[in-house]
């Protein structure tokens, strides 16, 4: 018995000791210049036994719900669903998860909480430790481990013996008329004893009318008796001995519970509050928690907030609080602990409808008799005036009131860093005003300063959202675009902004006509550094004005090329989608054992009626950025299945799946649509995904494809070997294919290692019971070293490549010659 408990404490010491393993883990994984580290690199892989702890958060539309459980973590929240919202779980575990999960996103880092869960009447405690983590694909997952420690504790008997409340249990005695009479004492815990100042065992199993104490006094026992016959509770005080006690009953029945409670200190507390709060020059409040109305206010409230007392004790809080703060400022105050102190400024009404701007400090208590908040206001409006505009004036042109060079620089760095940790571009405008020096040359520097502040107004009425427009000096300017931006984007905001700076200005009644010259860097092409960008915008607005002014140009004359190119094919591939211009192509895949076709995988080919075929690996990367990629493939996925209907039956069809695909709420219902429009059995339907599907909402994702496996569908992991946390998508859901990448299978026969990668995938496949197909095979060793490794299926050159749909049944009689032969 011993020894099992002894290895039991073992246990809970080597679980407690994983809560440092696993900050280290995500202290690892944190990058540099990430504030998280992602979130594959830390919860997925191998985690053993930790992962029975973690619950999986994610954030759902500024939510966090309960995304994923291990078995532990289910037991803990007493539920094994994923995939639930906060407010779904017991509130003790939603409560800890809550604090942790929120505390770690304000540090980005990780945060260690304490839970005390209260399970049939004992309390344990639990550690819940919440790793942040960033996804590939946007937005935050947080994994929190959970584990218990300490000793469990009755709370009942906790808290009955170590309240310095006495409690006392009476059992009411009756006349013959029913009447209550008198008062058993049936129990009573130590503080009572204490504070009735009695004897150690002179209270258990009396009556009231055979004691000496505070309770047998007319008033207590009358009121003992009115809440007996009345079946109802009440509270009043009682002084004695400079002593003030405050009496709380209630009547069960025959059953009378009475606490005690001194609240002698409170009382002197109260008497001194009055004097500090009526006399305190700082303006001070006190209001209702739950009613929000003013419960006192002293004199200096009332004279720098200009209400007359009376008014201010028939007002809420939120009528000093200005309209459009009214949500925020509530939800701020429902939040707020037993001690708040402002970090922001709020905004205040006065009774001459001026707005102050005050810091607020309060706490919790009761004021009254009712649970209220006391509040001492200090008033900043005239310190932040003065701090806002140095501020102001530290970050901004001084003629123009535009961001000036060190503004410019600080929100470009700002850009880059978030546009590189997202993937987006981040655009770099250089901007000089043609003919500028001209109007300073003949009209004198004050006419060239209002034709400055004039371009700085059309700029400002063109630059919105989160970009930014900056005066560097002179007539030089700048503008940070960062709103889903592009190179196509980018070329059109400069070609408006051009139109506009070079329409004729009326200045002193005189019309002034200048032009503009715009350079254009992108990042991260062009640059990942705020220094780098501007000198590469700057070479390119150099170019625009040798180029005849007026105009604009990319760094690079390529880049510009490459941009009216995209451009054109952006155009060329959504009139091709309207055009019906795609078409499928089908390879086989050749079972090695009976060197059979088992199916065919369908390809996607353009064809330009000017440029013939284009490339898949040119548009369809073009599809997934403009949004043509879902519907795309929902014809892809039709036709192939309208197509493969006319194969013989154990021929099946292989089509890809893209991951923008899988962001659609309609993948499943595309997928049931084309089977039944059809008639294609799901067993012949094999879809494709790359590892890259897990990169971003991995668990929505999994739903998905365990979806699509209900239905009958096959499921295949392409690419297989090429990612760096393939074997743990292995573990998160049964495929029935993989497929090894044809880069391995390219030098299979002349480097020892794609040898030995092929061996063990085959090997992995066959331990899982999962097919294995070699993509790209092109040679007769290739397919022998193949065979020899246990390989299923190939595919490649050396059979066929993709041919036209029409060419299908002439492919399917040569295999079938060729095994007839062979046999």
């Amino acid at each position: 018995m011993n020894a099992a408990k002894g290895q039991s404490t073992k246990l809970d010491a080597k679980l407690f000791d994983d809560v440092p393993v696993l900050r280290r883990k995500w202290q690892a994984a944190l990058k540099p210049g990430e504030t998280l580290p992602r979130y594959e690199n830390v919860l997925l892989g191998s985690l053993g036994r930790l992962a029975d702890h973690l619950v999986l958060l994610k954030c759902d539309n500024g939510a966090f719900a309960v995304s994923r459980t291990g078995r532990y973590a289910q037991n803990w929240l007493g539920d094994a669903r994923w995939n639930i919202p906060m407010d779904a779980l017991r509130p003790d575990c939603a409560t800890v998860l809550s604090e942790a999960v929120s505390n770690a996103i304000a540090n980005n880092r990780p945060y260690l909480a304490a839970a005390h869960c209260v399970r049939a009447g004992m309390v344990r405690t639990y550690d819940v430790l919440a790793l942040p983590t960033f996804s590939r694909w946007g937005g935050t997952l947080v994994g929190a481990y959970v584990n218990e420690r300490g000793t469990e504790f009755n709370l009942i008997d906790a808290i009955f013996c170590t309240t310095d409340d006495g409690v006392v249990s009476l059992s009411a005695l009756r006349d013959p008329t029913g009447r209550p009479l008198d008062f058993q004492v049936v129990h009573h815990n130590q503080a009572a004893v204490k504070l009735l100042d009695v004897a150690e065992h002179s209270l258990l199993w009396q009556r009231l009318s055979n004691s000496d104490h505070l309770l047998c006094s007319q008033e207590v026992v009358g009121r003992l008796r009115a809440a007996v016959t009345n079946d109802q509770s009440d509270q009043f005080e009682i002084e004695d001995d400079n002593r003030s006690l405050r009496l709380g009953v209630s009547a069960f029945g025959n059953i009378v519970s009475l606490v005690i409670s001194d609240v002698t200190s409170l009382k002197r507390r109260d008497a001194s509050f009055r004097l500090l709060f009526d006399s305190n020059p700082m303006p001070m409040w006190a209001f209702d928690a739950e009613t929000m109305d003013f419960v006192r206010v002293n004199d200096a409230a009332v004279q720098h907030y200009g209400y007359a007392r009376e008014t201010f004790l028939r007002m809420k809080v939120q009528e000093i609080w200005p309209k459009d703060e009214q949500v925020g400022y509530t939800r701020a105050l429902r939040d707020a602990g037993d001690i708040y102190q402002s970090e922001h400024p709020w905004r205040h009404v006065k009774a001459d409808g001026s707005e102050i701007c005050v810091l607020t400090f309060g706490r919790r208590l009761i004021i009254e008799g009712r649970e209220g908040y006391l509040v001492v206001v200090v008033d900043i409006t005239e310190r932040r005036k003065a701090e806002a505009r140095i501020a102001h004036m530290a970050l901004h042109d001084g003629l123009t009131n535009l961001a000036n060079r060190a503004l410019h620089r600080e929100r470009l760095g700002d850009a880059l860093e978030n546009g590189n940790a997202a993937g987006k571009h981040v655009a770099v405008l250089c901007i000089d005003l043609d003919l500028f020096k001209n109007v300073n040359d003949s009209f004198g520097h004050a006419m060239g300063d209002h034709l400055l502040e004039q371009v700085a107004d059309r700029l400002r009425s063109r630059v919105a959202g989160n970009n930014l427009a900056a005066r560097l000096g002179g007539d030089e300017f700048a503008v940070i675009l960062t709103d889903d931006i592009s190179p196509n984007r980018a070329s059109d905001f400069a070609a408006e902004l051009i139109r506009s700076l070079s329409a004729p200005y009326e200045i002193d009644g005189n019309q002034v006509v200048i032009g503009a010259s715009v350079g254009i860097a992108l990042s991260p092409g062009d640059g990942t550094s705020s220094e780098e960008l501007m000198r590469n915008a700057d070479m390119a607005l150099y170019r625009a004005k040798e180029d005849g002014r007026g105009t604009h140009r990319f760094f690079e004359r390529e880049m510009d090329y490459q941009a009216q190119r995209r451009r054109e094919l952006e155009l060329d591939l959504r009139r091709a989608f309207a055009d019906s211009e795609f078409e499928l192509h089908y390879q086989p895949l050749v079972d090695i054992a009976s060197d059979k076709i088992s199916g065919f995988e369908a390809l996607l080919r353009w064809r330009h009626p000017e440029k013939g075929m284009i490339s898949p690996a040119e548009f369809i990367p073009l599809a997934e950025e403009i949004g043509l990629i879902a519907p795309l493939g929902e014809w892809v996925l039709r036709d192939a299945c309208n197509e493969a209907v006319k194969w013989p039956s154990e021929i099946k069809v292989a089509v890809n799946l893209s991951p923008a695909q899988f962001r659609s709420l309609h993948l499943v219902q595309v997928v049931i649509s084309a089977l039944a429009n059809s008639g294609l059995a799901p067993k012949r339907l094999e879809l494709e995904i790359t590892e890259s599907v897990f990169l971003a909402e991995t668990e929505a994702n999994l739903a998905i494809l365990h979806q699509l496996r209900e239905l009958g569908v096959s499921i295949s992991l392409d690419d297989f070997g090429t990612g760096y946390s393939s074997l743990s998508y292995l573990r998160s859901f049964p495929f029935d294919k993989i497929k090894i990448d044809r880069s391995f299978v390219k030098d299979l026969a002349i480097r020892s290692d794609c040898g030995a990668i092929v061996r063990a995938i085959s090997g992995l496949g066959r331990s899982l019971n999962i097919t294995t197909t070699a993509e790209g095979v092109e040679t007769t060793e290739q397919l022998d070293w193949l065979r020899a490794e246990g390989c299923n299926e190939v595919q490649g050159f050396l059979f066929s490549a993709a041919r036209p749909a029409a060419e299908v049944g002439q492919l399917l009689l040569r295999f079938g010659a060729r095994a007839s032969k062979a046999a």
